[in-house]
């Protein structure tokens, strides 16, 4: 076992989480998952890979984040969404770094690879790079809720904590339908207008007419994701979504003081 705990963060997640054990389980010393109310066999899941479950109301993303991180125990902590994966190329960079880590680095970035139907979408939000292996002791979570990310602090002496990046990449099954994908886009919209509401965002007619159109062109032209055929339009297509109701949420909750 490798000096390394991971931490998940889950609520009714029994059609992923199985996976994302499997991915993790031959690495590491320990796996904690901060459960949030799950009915389904998600926690029967976890106890079968021998997980730590601490039980906790829903925070929001990156309190509940933080918590399963601060349940960690071991140096080094892989943090990891319930419906996210490692790809074995990417498990294979984890079991070199952390066999004999380097005392220079602080954390490794992963590039994340959005699964729909079994197949990764190659160009739609492409490159995806996130913070995920961290030194326990130098990481918070941090962010505007849904929009969680990790961070690193400098050390006591003021040393900037030094990233590098991994090969391969972490599988996230996060779009089992379109139909349920777009369910999930407006919930976030809504959390992320609170969000921005609360930091003294006003929201404008401007955003709301121009941002979906550059959200779209961003994926469908830049990004390429129609070379990934109908699902990469579709990936395109529900980015501009969530952002129009973004925008329109937050001119709601300004304009009618709605909470």
């Amino acid at each position: 076992m490798l000096p390394l705990s991971v931490a998940i963060v889950c609520k009714n997640n029994e059609s992923t989480i199985a996976r994302t054990l499997e991915s993790v389980k031959p690495l590491a010393a320990e796996i904690v998952a901060v459960d949030s109310g799950s009915t389904d066999r998600t926690i029967e899941i976890l106890k079968s890979f021998d997980a730590r479950v601490v039980r906790s109301p829903w925070l929001g993303f990156v309190a509940t984040k933080q918590k399963s991180l601060e349940a960690c125990t071991q140096p080094w902590v892989l943090a990891l969404d319930s419906d996210e994966s490692l790809l074995p190329t990417l498990a294979q960079s984890v079991a070199r770094v952390l066999g004999s880590p380097s005392d220079g680095v602080d954390g490794f970035w992963m590039n994340r690879k959005v699964y729909y139907d079994d197949r990764p979408l190659n160009f739609a939000w492409q490159p995806e790079w996130r913070l995920r292996l961290v030194r326990r002791e130098r990481a918070s979570w941090t962010g505007l809720d849904p929009h969680d990310r990790m961070e690193l602090r400098e050390s006591p002496g003021g040393v900037v904590p030094r990233t590098e990046k991994l090969r391969g990449d972490m599988r996230h099954d996060s779009i089992a339908g379109f139909s349920e994908f777009l369910v999930k886009q407006a919930s976030h919209a809504r959390t992320m207008a609170i969000s921005m509401k609360a930091e003294g965002h006003k929201g404008s007619v401007l955003k709301l007419l121009t941002s979906p159109v550059g959200a779209f062109v961003k994926q469908a032209v830049f990004k390429q994701s129609w070379r990934d055929g109908w699902p990469g339009v579709l990936a395109a297509a529900s980015t501009a979504a969530g952002t129009l109701m973004k925008h329109a949420i937050l001119i709601e909750l300004n304009r009618r003081k709605v909470r």
